[in-house]
């Protein structure tokens, strides 16, 4: 187990980079301010140097909401965003402190949408971007690094590929959501797909419901809607 003093060398740390990155990108994002003890918690659980990106992220942020919040970057939790990396992770890519995570989730988006660096377990591309869409409840790989996410969630076109699924004035509708809440759909975005996404019911509800009705072997979204 490495320090963080270790984990956080400043002469090593990729996070100048990153912050560059972030004050020039193409789509509008925030990078949460962080809670210093809530990072090196994260951190050195996570064992991950800020040399890495993710580290970097971890270490950082609270977390970095793009495009007005539609995407969320987990970083170490913050009050915007009150998940931290290893702590979202704890109980669904691995369950106890040691053991080898079958996926970790990085990120996740305000329609249910679940980004996750692959372990082993989600298709063959070993160490690359998964995403679980919610229009066909399906791990698709993305072909992207970690470091390459970073890149498309900051300078990518969200707008092709969130196609058909941003309904008017979705912006107003994401102000009042908090970090720990997704939209469920009714009809959900697996049912009728020629339905036009403004005629859906949309109901804010808790992402740790979400998430585990989203992998339940049974019912799958049919609780979430209903949850109160």
């Amino acid at each position: 187990m490495q320090t963080i003093e270790q984990l956080t060398d400043p002469s090593q740390s990729v996070w100048p980079v990153i912050q560059k990155w972030t004050e020039l990108a193409r789509n509008q994002c925030e990078v949460i301010s962080k809670d210093q003890a809530s990072a090196e918690r994260e951190l050195f659980s996570m064992q991950m140097p800020t040399s890495s990106p993710m580290g970097a992220v971890i270490y950082e942020t609270g977390g970095i909401l793009v495009d007005h919040g539609w995407l969320r970057i987990l970083g170490s939790g913050s009050f915007k965003l009150p998940r931290g990396l290893m702590d979202w992770n704890f109980s669904k890519s691995f369950q106890k402190s040691g053991d080898k995570p079958k996926y970790l989730l990085v990120a996740d988006d305000v329609i249910g949408g679940y980004f996750a660096l692959n372990g082993g377990s989600l298709g063959e591309q070993l160490g690359k971007i998964y995403y679980f869409s919610p229009k066909d409840l399906t791990w698709h790989s993305l072909n992207f690094t970690y470091t390459d996410f970073l890149g498309w969630s900051l300078n990518g076109n969200l707008e092709a590929f969130y196609q058909d699924l941003r309904w008017e004035n979705w912006q107003q509708d994401i102000k009042q959501l908090d970090g720990n809440q997704v939209f469920a759909f009714n009809p959900e975005l697996t049912e009728e797909k020629s339905l036009n996404i403004n005629r859906r019911e949309r109901r804010a509800v808790n992402i740790e419901t979400h998430y585990n009705a989203s992998f339940a072997a049974k019912d799958k979204f049919s609780m979430v809607y209903s949850v109160q």
